[in-house]
């Protein structure tokens, strides 16, 4: 009897949270303090949203909620009840990669691709907002989203031509 009690107890604070996720609706009961992030990867299982610092510095987890860049490390889940949200799986269309994932592939924007999805969702937003910036522009836009393997240089590269192909 006791373990029944328990289980109960366990599922009496659940929250149902639906978010539409890449076109898909998740529905879920969730503990309201479930990360956003967690949401994203345990629940919709779709891990290219990264975990990082899990305190908002390095933009691992960078996604777009409701047209808005977020870091979903700093988001309940429940907060996000009834919103539509873009994440890197979301981002290629029949087959074809966007604009900025080939030109992150075709100007070595990336090394261990760790911080690659979220610095992709990061530079869709800000490309949104200015589709012709400078590189200090871009570096400006991106002063959220921490990679650690590179110098910056083939990321402002990538965006730089990613943003060209848009605009033609």
């Amino acid at each position: 009897m006791a373990k029944t009690k328990q289980v109960a107890e366990a599922t009496e604070g659940l929250q149902t949270v639906r978010i539409n996720i890449n076109g898909t609706d998740y529905a879920r009961a969730v503990e309201p303090r479930l990360l956003l992030v967690h949401f994203i990867r345990d629940v919709a299982e779709l891990t290219g949203t990264h975990v990082g610092c899990e305190t908002s510095n390095c933009g691992a987890c960078t996604v777009l909620l409701n047209g808005r860049s977020i870091k979903s490390c700093t988001m309940f889940a429940v907060q996000a009840n009834g919103a539509k949200i873009e994440t890197i799986e979301g981002m290629a269309k029949g087959g074809q990669l966007h604009p900025i994932q080939q030109a992150f592939w075709d100007n070595h924007g990336l090394q261990c691709g760790f911080c690659t999805p979220g610095m992709i969702m990061q530079a869709y937003w800000f490309l949104k907002e200015n589709p012709n910036p400078t590189d200090d522009e871009i570096r400006m836009g991106l002063a959220g989203n921490l990679c650690r393997c590179t110098g910056y240089q083939n990321i402002v590269k990538s965006i730089k031509a990613a943003a060209k192909e848009m605009r033609d």
